[in-house]
């Protein structure tokens, strides 16, 4: 089958510069690498795209392709070009692939990790100092607590820094004999890319770099040991269901001198019976009987921190709100509170004594289309 254009492959003209080439030879290359793309044609595409790239990379072969077409590759041909490493049909060639001056890395990280690199590319050492583990703990808060604010006190287990060998390991240190003190070995890995170096940190020395005579008996080696410890948390008035506070430096110990992580404390919020929380607004419900929502009434309501007196004006319906301002949760640091909403009610009786229902039964036959007329009959009729 005779081969592409080696443009058309790339999809740029023949007038496209080294920067063009080298751009869409990348886009082609992540899209038709077989590691990426499952699709059955796809390593054909990539070979073909990979074969396109080196001649068209490279000034002197360009020239004699622009020139003889595949001719100038091609060992049987007559044009006097004796090809490159026997053609394509060998598979990939590292040492002809011009990949020099090309960064593959974002390719190869899907492919192979983020260990590998060019040449003696490397990771940083692991026995740099590092930032111990961070810790989460969920708490729980009555709906009260996280309104007005607490201080708690919980416990966790944290691993610490071993006191036995200041978090060394062990005693009687010395640099690693695998490592040579570096905290990273090297692996070299052949791909249809050529060779590659992988840092990967040191098996016998756990990335620290060095060695002990004796390994500590209290952390076996980890430099780390567990202990139980008791932290207090201050809760901010106005504290929401799932939001976090960070205790800096609460957390496990830090690795090679690193500091210690921090601890997120998580809140979450206890239903309460009567109050409902809206952000920083606060629902309740008033329940009140029919002859009270007819005629008007005042009631005691109780509040989260007090009781007021509401005067409920006749004619009131069930699902009515009244708003009591600043009567609701704190905002986080600020001196804004949110407000109080009183959600009226209504109860319908279910069960009527022989007196209320004859009652109801001679109100239903007067006429109450007339609202204000209803009111002033409901008031004489509930007053006898």
């Amino acid at each position: 089958m005779a081969k592409r254009d080696y443009y058309e492959v790339l999809g740029v003209s023949k007038t496209a510069t080294d920067k063009e080439i080298k751009s869409a030879f990348r886009r082609l290359a992540k899209e038709y690498h077989p590691d990426l793309n499952k699709a059955p044609d796809a390593a054909e595409k990539f070979k073909e795209v990979q074969e396109a790239y080196e001649v068209l990379s490279d000034e002197n072969k360009r020239k004699m392709y622009d020139q003889y077409g595949h001719a100038a590759f091609d060992q049987n041909g007559n044009a006097g070009y004796g090809g490159f490493n026997g053609g394509f049909n060998g598979g990939f060639s590292s040492s002809s692939f011009g990949f020099d001056d090309i960064d593959l890395s974002d390719i190869l990280s899907g492919v192979f990790g983020q260990g590998f690199g060019f040449g003696g590319g490397s990771r940083k050492s692991s026995n740099r100092a590092q930032k111990g583990k961070d810790l989460l703990f969920n708490m729980k808060l009555s709906f009260m607590e996280a309104v007005y604010g607490c201080k708690k006190d919980f416990t966790l287990d944290v691993y610490e820094t071993c006191d036995s060998c200041n978090g060394k390991g062990g005693h009687g240190e010395k640099k690693c004999s695998r490592c040579h003190g570096s905290g990273t070995v090297t692996e070299e890995q052949r791909t249809m890319f050529g060779s590659f170096v992988s840092k990967t940190t040191c098996p016998e020395c756990s990335g620290r770099g060095k060695s002990f005579d004796t390994v500590c008996s209290d952390c076996k080696g980890t430099g780390k040991v567990k202990k139980r410890k008791t932290i207090t948390v201050t809760v901010p008035a106005g504290i929401d269901e799932g939001q976090q506070i960070r205790i800096k430096e609460k957390g496990e110990a830090g690795i090679n001198g690193g500091p210690n992580g921090d601890v997120y404390v998580e809140f979450h919020i206890e239903d309460h019976q009567i109050f409902k929380r809206d952000g920083n607004d606060v629902y309740m419900e008033l329940p009140i009987n029919i002859v009270e929502a007819t005629l008007g009434c005042k009631k005691d309501v109780p509040l989260m921190k007090e009781s007021i007196v509401l005067n409920i004006p006749e004619g009131t319906q069930n699902g009515d709100k009244h708003r009591i301002k600043g009567k609701g949760v704190p905002y986080i640091n600020s001196s804004k509170v949110g407000d109080m909403y009183i959600v009226i009610k209504v109860v319908i009786p279910t069960k009527l004594d022989k007196k209320q229902r004859e009652l109801f039964n001679e109100l239903s036959k007067t006429n109450l289309d007339d609202n204000n007329d209803f009111i002033t009959k409901f008031r004489k009729f509930f007053r006898r």
